[in-house]
């Protein structure tokens, strides 16, 4: 690679929109789910909304919601390339309290899983029957 190329780099890496940035750490497998991701609310920045275009800046505090979990992550570096997974982590480090809250979450989720009950076969009329009773009193409070 050139020098000049590489400068060029290096000058893209000083701004960076908050949507590539997100991009690049390996948060979103696209931009455009990044994007879409901040237009839906699913990204905070020091507790505000932020816009797409938002400038990344090292120290950044920003707060991303995905599926059942949510990250609080200070952004070390910037990046506007997408590299690897090991490389990608170095861009930021999450906070121990966000660690700790999204352990403990998902061990309530697989807790609460254990009392669900998956049956092997769709239900036949007598267990059908018993299934309606059993939500109706438990809805109406009615007993045949």
């Amino acid at each position: 690679m050139s020098k000049q190329k590489q400068l060029q780099d290096d000058e893209d890496d000083d701004k960076i929109r908050i949507d590539k940035w997100l991009w690049a750490a390996r948060f979103f497998k696209t931009r455009m789910l990044a994007k879409q991701a901040i237009d839906g609310g699913k990204i905070h920045c020091d507790g505000q909304r932020v816009k797409p275009s938002k400038e990344a800046l090292v120290g950044l505090e920003l707060t991303i919601r995905q599926d059942w979990d949510e990250k609080t992550v200070i952004i070390k570096a910037l990046s506007a390339q997408r590299r690897g997974a090991p490389e990608a982590a170095l861009l930021y480090e999450e906070t121990v309290e966000s660690k700790a809250l999204r352990e403990k979450r998902a061990a309530e989720r697989k807790a609460g899983l254990g009392s669900f009950i998956v049956s092997d076969h769709r239900p036949n009329k007598k267990e059908r029957r018993h299934i309606h009773r059993f939500q109706r009193i438990n809805l109406l409070g009615d007993s045949d």
